[in-house]
């Protein structure tokens, strides 16, 4: 069911929350937190409000979606309630903001949060380079954002990177799950040699590239060269150069990975590119801080390029190289 309240207030969409309520039954205490959805007023905003119907299958919430309108019309809020088989397993509230109103959205939130429960922010698309500055995550315990979705996906987790503040994370992060999972599964097995260097490679603007390689930089305290490709989207390989051979692992389609090591038989993996649902549902099973986010965030001044030269650096990090020290670290950082 969906209940539109056009040139409304704060307070009648709250009303009419509690009248709905009252009258079909549902209660707000099973919803275990509140998902504020920041995002223009574009046709990219279904999408999101899809994918947080399905994320609140498994997490039950309350999701108040800031749609910024049109900036130069007239101050007012278009107010929308969605429940039932329109919601999932949320109640939806859309708050559409015009004119000088575009810019309050914490004010306008702040009325319907529920209360004692952890609120999460998310930006499906063009994020604040600040989220912990910004009025809609400084009321957040989580903040939730996209890099690739972003006009400059580099240069955008860069400066994310140099205002990360606990609780800060990013879907380029989340889509890199299975990846590292692989490759902490592939160092559990024998020769338990050290891992001597590392080569990711992937697309040019690949915010999750990166940070797979800033990742492999700080835990396996080891060189690692990040190369660019336009050979196919997102990451394409993962090669970590150990002395009996290397361990590589290969997907040129966006599906299917090929893990090769010494000793072993070749493997066929499924890797295929994790949809936005799938990454917030992950995200919203933690709500304390991501540190192994961080220290990739970190390990990204550690990289090279494809030429050998050093990469600028945003942060610093430190440590020695050893094999059962490199797997055990590295197993906890997947986790």
């Amino acid at each position: 069911m969906i209940i539109d309240l056009p040139s409304t207030t704060t307070s009648q969409v709250n009303n009419k929350l509690v009248e709905l309520r009252e009258r079909g039954g549902a209660v707000a205490l099973g919803r275990v937190l509140t998902l504020v959805i920041a995002a223009e007023d574009d046709e990219r905003l279904e999408d999101a409000i899809d994918a947080a119907n399905e994320a609140s299958r498994e997490h039950p919430s309350r999701v108040i979606v800031v749609a910024k309108g049109s900036r130069p019309a007239a101050a007012r809020i278009d107010g929308q309630i969605r429940v039932g088989g329109d919601a999932g397993a949320s109640e939806v509230i859309v708050l559409r903001l015009y004119g000088p109103l575009a810019g309050q959205g914490q004010s306008a939130v702040v009325p319907l949060l529920l209360p004692d429960a952890p609120i999460v922010t998310w930006w499906p698309s063009g994020g604040p380079k600040a989220p912990a500055q910004d009025p809609l995550g400084q009321i957040a315990q989580r903040r939730i954002t996209d890099s690739a979705a972003e006009k400059n996906p580099i240069r955008t987790l860069a400066a994310r990177g140099r205002s990360y503040v606990a609780g800060d994370t990013d879907l380029a992060w989340t889509r890199l799950t299975r990846w590292r999972a692989q490759l902490v599964s592939a160092l559990d097995l024998p020769p338990y040699e050290k891992v001597t260097g590392a080569t990711v490679t992937g697309e040019a603007d690949s915010p999750s590239t990166e940070l797979l390689a800033g990742w492999l930089a700080e835990y396996l305290k080891a060189p690692v060269k990040r190369v660019k490709t336009s050979e196919a989207q997102g990451i394409v390989s993962v090669s970590l150069d150990r002395r009996s051979g290397p361990i590589e692992l290969h997907r040129p389609d966006g599906r299917v990975g090929r893990l090769t090591q010494p000793g072993q038989p070749a493997r066929r993996i499924a890797l295929q590119r994790r949809d936005t649902r799938d990454c917030l549902i992950e995200e919203l099973r933690r709500l304390d801080p991501d540190e192994i986010y961080q220290a990739a965030l970190h390990g990204l001044d550690k990289l090279t390029s494809g030429g050998g030269r050093k990469r600028t650096a945003t942060a610093s990090g430190s440590g020695g190289n050893s094999t059962r020290g490199t797997t055990k670290t590295t197993r906890k950082a997947a986790q």
